[in-house]
């Protein structure tokens, strides 16, 4: 009889192409796996793994059945999860995940309300980029996102909205565009801006702004993370769009400007985004509501 074990080896394999790390990502030894994995072969007539030296990958049969198996795990995660809320909608697991040009600047803010209104949930966070973390929301390993939407690639997905999050411009403070009180996008016309490497969904949407505007990407330089742009920008060697968020509670700098736009406003909409059918929506209203009624006290407008 096949077992869950055996699907979730499978799985690990085509994850880390690797015994030994698929191993490791089970808990159980190499041989272990190794054995199992032969045994499910033997059971189905079927070679599902190839074997090489120094990686291993899914054969044909071994990929069909290895997507098979994960339909099959989530649905046994959900039914777990199912009973653990019909025991206690608010406790155990919550597994989160949210960008690095997000987490840094928003988790300070809400964390404490979120472990004062749900105290016997136990919550795991994660940061990464937006494609693996959907990847991951697929597959089950996520609960909720907590990130900026994007349409084209979240539609499959239901979201609730926690705010709208302005973008302001950051300067040198000798800039031509630090001197005025406010902004209009129209004012980056021929200007180049500093932007995020690739991966990052705030840089398209920041560029998506700034070539509506008229301006242009920097491509001398793109930085890994906010904290390099803002450096960046300190060190005189160009403008950039900045997440409100990012510049909450920032000591005053000589080195930097932030100005604000005039509306219509660039802005991320950032939400919570579940799979559809997603049986602990007891724990994600509570987790919206909080982290609603938080964010409407930071000022970000």
């Amino acid at each position: 009889m096949i077992k869950l074990r055996d699907l979730e080896y499978l799985d690990a394999i085509e994850r880390h192409k690797h015994f030994g790390k698929a191993a490791d990502a089970c808990n159980v030894s190499q041989p272990t796996l190794s054995a199992q994995i032969r045994k499910l072969e033997e059971h189905l007539g079927l070679t599902l793994v190839e074997r090489h030296p120094r990686n291993v990958m899914l054969t044909t049969a071994g990929n069909a059945l290895c997507t098979q198996a994960r339909v099959v795990l989530n649905s046994a995660k959900e039914f777990e999860a199912t009973a653990k809320t019909l025991a206690d909608p608010l406790a155990g697991a919550l597994h989160i995940g949210l960008i690095p040009t997000l987490a840094p600047y928003l988790l300070p803010h809400i964390m404490p309300a979120l472990s004062q209104a749900m105290p016997n949930v136990k919550l795991y966070l994660y940061e990464k980029q937006t494609k693996t973390l959907l990847q991951d929301l697929d597959n089950g390993d996520m609960d909720v996102l907590i990130l900026p939407w994007i349409d084209d690639e979240m539609k499959r997905f239901e979201r609730y909205k926690l705010m709208d999050e302005p973008l302001v411009l950051a300067t040198p403070p000798k800039h031509r565009l630090s001197q005025k009180e406010t902004l209009k996008l129209s004012d980056l016309k021929n200007d180049t801006i500093l932007t995020l490497e690739d991966g990052h969904c705030l840089r398209d949407q920041a560029m998506g702004y700034c070539f509506t505007a008229g301006a242009e990407e920097d491509t001398r330089f793109k930085a890994t993370s906010l904290e390099t742009l803002r450096y960046m920008v300190a060190s005189g060697s160009g403008i950039t769009l900045l997440p409100k968020l990012s510049i909450v509670n920032q000591p005053n700098s000589p080195m930097i400007s932030y100005t604000t736009f005039s509306e219509p406003q660039p802005i991320r909409e950032i939400v919570a985004v579940i799979r559809s059918n997603y049986p602990r929506m007891e724990a994600v209203r509570k987790l919206v509501s909080t982290i609603r009624q938080t964010v409407e006290k930071i000022d970000i407008s």
